[in-house]
């Protein structure tokens, strides 16, 4: 993971780091083979970085924990998922602009 400012999560902190945080998460679920997921990475890390002490950004590698992607119907990857009060409150599926990551943000800042 490039920044540091990223939380690693897994099978094992999901619950804690996702669905039990004070602040919305948008974990990114991805794999070191996808391209894809290679090509929304700088995002997802701007994202992290824009937004720091506001939402807690994650990623998920999904070849190393299967059970959460499977429990979400994770189906692609690239798949990235907000979520609010451990809810999922918006999903998207591959390579999305950095606009539509901020738009769902903002909206559930708001």
């Amino acid at each position: 993971m490039a920044s540091n400012l990223l939380v690693e999560v897994t099978d094992d902190n999901f619950e804690s780091e996702v669905l039990q945080s004070d602040v919305p998460v948008l974990v990114d679920f991805w794999a070191e083979w996808c391209a894809p997921c290679r090509m929304l990475a700088p995002i997802i890390d701007q994202l992290a970085q824009e937004y720091q002490g506001k939402v807690k950004v994650a990623k998920m590698d999904t070849d190393a924990n299967q059970q959460t992607p499977s429990q979400f119907q994770i189906r692609a990857i690239p798949t990235v998922i907000l979520f609010k009060n451990g809810e999922k409150v918006q999903q998207f599926v591959g390579v999305k602009s950095k606009q539509e990551f901020e738009d769902e943000i903002n909206a559930v800042l708001d």
